[in-house]
């Protein structure tokens, strides 16, 4: 369940045929404002389809054999997996059904549609919606003879994006002493855990999710997983309820720790972010940034890498919340 170092580096490899190399983004003042020695942020919401998502769902589809390519695939997912799936799939040729709930933002979907997948809208009422709607996706798959892929319990996707976390420590120039990373289901934690972990043994590497959503940090804490109630979040991407089987087994080798932040700290991390590294961040893409702003990780005369993991968010949205959210100097 657990990719080696070899696993990442191949994925890592694969991956530069279709995605970007984004930035790796550093502030003074977020340094001299968290006491870091160094405060590094890999600006993953610059990466094609808007997040890190593409790594993970490139190198998937690159282990499927050609009459799974010529059937296609289906996979469920609220917008960024479903974008990064979409995106894979055109750049292979490979059809791509997603399964998308249907409170899910238009844009997101918009998007989907727009690299050429088929979008399929799951139902969910008072279910969880990611339940709903990989129950519907599972159905699509028997029904049409497509491949089911999961947007973030498997081994493929955590080795994926963990190519983010390698990316980041060459430009880095070393590995960090402090990881943060944001939460889903745990693709990219797992991911960028691993990475961090080979390269520094002692590193301190932290999961960051919404509160009420902190299912890593909970399952990391009892030794086994555990489903969260959920509740009210702005981080509309980060509503798993349940860590992936995959992911936590890379967090727990890894030695991860959670770290749970609330919306208003998400909020003032979208404005600090937009104010000092000029970029846009969705919720989801900021709650590692809001873990370091808000002291719950400590990070003083430390080295830091915090991954920015998306910016899927409409201006209208973005700009609501970032308003009455207190900047770096307030």
């Amino acid at each position: 369940m657990v990719p080696t170092a070899g696993d990442l580096a191949a994925a890592h490899a694969a991956a530069r045929a279709v995605a970007r190399e984004t930035p790796l983004l550093e502030s003074e003042a977020l340094t001299r404002a968290t006491g870091a020695a160094r405060l590094c942020v890999k600006a993953e919401s610059l990466q094609r389809a808007g997040s890190f998502k593409l790594r993970g769902a490139y190198w998937r589809l690159c282990g499927l054999g050609a009459e799974e390519r010529s059937r296609g695939v289906v996979a469920y997912s609220s917008g960024n997996f479903a974008q990064g799936l979409a995106l894979a799939g055109r750049e292979m040729g490979v059809p791509v059904t997603i399964v998308m709930p249907e409170d899910a933002p238009a844009m997101k979907r918009q998007a989907t549609e727009g690299f050429g997948a088929r979008v399929v809208l799951s139902h969910h009422g008072d279910r969880p919606r990611e339940e709903a709607a990989s129950e519907l996706a599972a159905e699509l798959a028997a029904q049409e003879g497509l491949t089911l892929l999961h947007p973030f319990d498997d081994p493929r996707i955590v080795a994926g994006q963990g190519g983010a976390a390698l990316e980041a420590m060459a430009q880095m120039g070393g590995a960090p002493d402090v990881a943060v990373s944001p939460v889903g289901g745990g693709g990219l934690m797992g991911g960028t855990a691993l990475a961090v972990r080979a390269a520094n043994q002692a590193a301190l590497i932290r999961a960051a999710e919404p509160v009420g959503y902190d299912g890593m940090g909970q399952s990391l804490a009892a030794g086994a997983r555990r489903k969260v109630a959920g509740g009210a979040t702005i981080c509309d991407a980060l509503q798993a309820t349940m860590p992936g089987e995959a992911p936590f087994a890379a967090c727990l080798a890894a030695g991860v720790q959670g770290v749970a932040v609330t919306d208003a700290e998400t909020a003032r991390a979208m404005r600090v972010a937009f104010e000092e590294l000029k970029l846009v961040l969705e919720p989801s893409g900021a709650v590692a940034l809001a873990a370091v702003l808000s002291g719950r990780v400590p990070v003083a005369g430390k080295t830091v890498l915090v991954m920015a993991s998306g910016g899927n968010i409409p201006f209208d949205r973005f700009a609501g919340i970032v308003g009455e959210a207190r900047g770096l100097r307030e």
